[in-house]
């Protein structure tokens, strides 16, 4: 058995919970976008978790709103889809209604700071200061620009199972990535501050002409522009090949009605009501950006 899943907090909970309890033989870490481009190949006999679904798969976990540009599981798929804070809640009922709600109690604190930093249920100090299970969350996002995150994803999956977090919390793979997170974090406000522009209710903030992006955690812009209700961030995809633009509600002023997984969709990309991404063409003169910030412009 395979299991794909992103690589993110949600993702790697995910992994911990199902290798838990499925054997697993290999773990493929997948960006959304590759699924729904079909630049990757799903097998009979995998397991995908907080990724779109495909057919040719066994069992499927997703917490994100279904949109068109994407298959339709059967009734009686096996795993969950449904609305939830996040992917591994939905894994964390499913086994535990199968198998008894004590099955992963030594992994309810790592559950439940998935929960919040998935569906962004955060405070200015968790963004500020961040400790635990959500200072561990910035660690694995691939948004806080650390890098390398497959071999420290594949080390955290095997360390949550066999340590308490107290430990993996001191384990240098992961001091290492948060003092780089403190060290570089003046670094990232300037480049925010340098890089964002407010249009209405909608900051933008294009990373596309950094070599580098400074290390930072993706909330840090509603500190910064408490004005936005949305955010847009782009920069550059894998190998320079397409512009990546992500957006958000602000988790400190949750006026927005707009449904953003919706509104990326319409953009060949996807999410769910809080957070989403899509692809943009890098040739196309900003047109499409143009068109998806007015969008969010219009929705409030």
């Amino acid at each position: 058995m395979r299991l794909v899943t992103r690589g993110d907090l949600d993702g790697l909970t995910c992994s911990v919970l199902i290798t838990s309890v499925e054997k697993v033989d290999a773990i493929e870490l997948v960006h959304p976008q590759e699924l729904t481009d079909g630049r990757f190949q799903v097998h009979d006999g995998d397991v995908l978790a907080n990724l779109p679904y495909h057919p040719a798969c066994s069992m499927w976990f997703d917490h994100h709103e279904l949109v068109d540009s994407n298959p339709r599981p059967e009734a009686a798929f096996q795993g969950r889809f449904g609305l939830a804070p996040s992917t591994a809640r939905l894994v964390h009922d499913y086994y535990c209604e199968r198998k008894g709600w004590g099955l992963f109690e030594r992994y309810g604190e790592l559950v439940a700071g998935t929960d919040r930093i998935d569906s962004a249920n955060l405070t200015r100090r968790d963004v500020l200061h961040p400790r635990r299970v959500i200072l561990l969350g910035f660690t694995i996002d691939s948004r806080t620009s650390l890098g390398n995150f497959r071999d420290y994803f594949l080390f955290l999956g095997m360390a949550l199972r066999s340590m308490p977090l107290d430990e993996v919390l001191r384990a240098p793979q992961v001091v290492e990535r948060v003092e780089r997170m403190k060290a570089e974090d003046e670094k990232f406000r300037k480049a925010l501050l340098e890089h964002s522009r407010l249009e209405a209710n909608v900051v933008v903030t294009d990373f596309r002409g950094l070599a580098e992006i400074p290390v930072g955690n993706r909330f840090l812009v509603y500190t910064l522009f408490p004005e936005a209700t949305v955010s847009v961030r782009l920069q550059w995809g894998p190998k320079r090949e397409v512009v990546m633009a992500t957006a958000g509600h602000n988790i400190f002023e949750r006026s927005s009605w707009s449904d953003i997984g919706q509104t990326m969709s319409l953009f060949g990309g996807g999410g769910h009501r809080g957070a989403g991404s899509c692809p943009l063409p890098p040739d196309d003169g900003d047109a499409t950006l143009r068109r998806l910030v007015d969008e969010l412009k219009r929705q409030g």
